[in-house]
């Protein structure tokens, strides 16, 4: 069974960082792509960010690029997003998906770690 537990999230003020987890199991980490995307409340999940399965592709969204970075540890089976600069608007429940088409359509949720922006 493919399990996708996300951490790392809390409240933080304008400006600040936070660097989520996500631990894998259930299927071969080095194997698969792998993702983020987020819910804000009252909106549609939007993708985040994609990594491919070395760590040396990576694309993300264009209201992120430049303050995230994703990453991955293949001998952990633990994908990172490491989150600088945060505004306001990147509150939202933030869930790790397994990527099945390059670099958005995607599978496998995870149960989200909120992240809240606020002073």
């Amino acid at each position: 069974e493919v399990q996708l537990v996300e951490s790392g999230g809390g409240l933080v003020q304008p400006g600040g960082s936070l660097r989520l987890s996500c631990a894998a199991s259930g299927f071969t980490f080095s194997k698969y792509y792998m993702g983020w995307v987020r819910q804000a409340p009252g909106k549609g999940v939007e993708w985040v960010s994609s990594i491919n399965t070395s760590g040396y592709i990576i694309k993300y969204a264009d209201s992120v690029k430049g303050r995230f970075t994703i990453s991955r540890d293949n001998a952990k089976s633990t994908l990172y997003l490491q989150m600088n600069g945060l505004e306001p608007e990147d509150t939202a429940v933030y869930y790790c998906v397994k990527v099945t088409s390059w670099p958005k359509e995607y599978e496998s949720r995870g149960q989200g770690t909120q992240v809240t922006v606020s002073s």
